[in-house]
């Protein structure tokens, strides 16, 4: 199965404070609020959602095709991205702007404040996805958080040229209003979204859970530490726990990861539980490390981890299916 991955391409400055922003914080004055964190440590590292979710296809062993926008220092990361087997001839360079920057502060309780520029990434609206098809052929478009214009773009694009698409406005929801949302949505193969980004498309979009469910085929939320629902029409509901025993170092780009094994799932045609339980088992490996796109699993390593959370049948299920390159 070919997969195209559509979203943001960024680097990443994490920097984590030895406290809780919560301290900090006072209700009643949230409307004044000024405040500053001294941060402990820096660390710049490649990410955006599409990059993010492409690498974790491809330390599995894919070759999905990356398609947004990025500045001319993309550079490095394209040549990192393509030594790692992701294709990156459909990625649009701007001659004006800078690769967006995500900037991110993380607490003891894993809270987070963040701040994103989009810089080269309001050019993806430029990007056609015929072209892509034309080349590689496309079986599955994952519409991830980007330029907005770009994501109805692609959207519309993925709705009338028969593409199947999905669905993962992630952090678009938060500033997107109903109309925007039930234009991205409805209709979709699959729909993506933690459980608090689920209750903000219902609540924004005016539709119930259950008529959510009725408009896409089948719907992904993740609930953090109480791993995945998966609910597909016609299908009873599917829960698939997170690995046990994972030291949590950083969050950013867990949920990327996880999307990353459970699309590596759906290429080799595995069951959504499968699917499921690849994506918690990448999301693992991003947690224990700062950074995105930091670690390399193995093969064998990658599989030992599978069969102690998921059990030695499910291993040698997903097993024929991936090629971690070597950690």
């Amino acid at each position: 199965m070919r997969i195209a991955v559509t979203g943001s391409i960024a680097s990443d400055h994490l920097m984590t404070f030895r406290g809780r922003f919560a301290d900090s914080l006072v209700v009643e004055q949230l409307d004044k609020i000024s405040v500053s964190f001294l941060a402990d440590t820096l660390e710049i590292r490649r990410g955006g959602v599409a990059g993010n979710i492409a690498f974790g296809m491809a330390m599995l062993g894919q070759r999905p095709i990356l398609v947004g926008a990025a500045g001319e220092d993309f550079a490095d990361y394209r040549s990192w991205l393509s030594r790692h087997g992701v294709i990156c001839d459909h990625v649009l360079i701007s001659s004006t702007k800078h690769t967006a920057r995500f900037v991110c502060t993380t607490d003891e309780d894993m809270a987070q404040m963040a701040t994103f520029y989009a810089g080269a990434m309001s050019e993806a609206r430029n990007i056609e996805l015929q072209p892509v098809a034309g080349d590689w052929g496309l079986d599955l478009v994952l519409i991830g958080a980007n330029d907005p214009d770009a994501m109805l773009r692609h959207t519309e694009e993925c709705r009338t040229r028969g593409y199947r698409f999905i669905a993962d406005p992630s952090q678009q929801l938060a500033f997107a209003d109903g109309p925007f949302i039930r234009r991205l949505i409805d209709g979709a193969d699959y729909l993506f979204t933690n459980e608090y980004e689920s209750h903000i498309t219902e609540k924004k979009t005016g539709w119930s859970h259950e008529e959510i469910n009725e408009r896409v085929t089948t719907r992904v939320i993740t609930k953090g530490k109480d791993g995945a629902d998966i609910l597909t029409k016609g299908e009873a509901p599917i829960h698939v726990p997170v690995v046990p025993g994972v030291e949590r170092v950083d969050p950013t780009g867990v949920g990327d990861a996880f999307r990353g094994g459970f699309l590596t799932g759906l290429s080799a045609g595995l069951s959504h539980e499968r699917c499921a339980q690849l994506g918690s088992v990448l999301a693992a490996y991003v947690l224990e490390t700062v950074g995105t796109q930091e670690y390399s699993p193995g093969k064998a390593a990658f599989c030992e981890r599978f069969a102690a959370a998921y059990g030695d049948d499910a291993a040698s299920e997903v097993a024929p299916h991936i090629s971690c390159p070597r950690p």
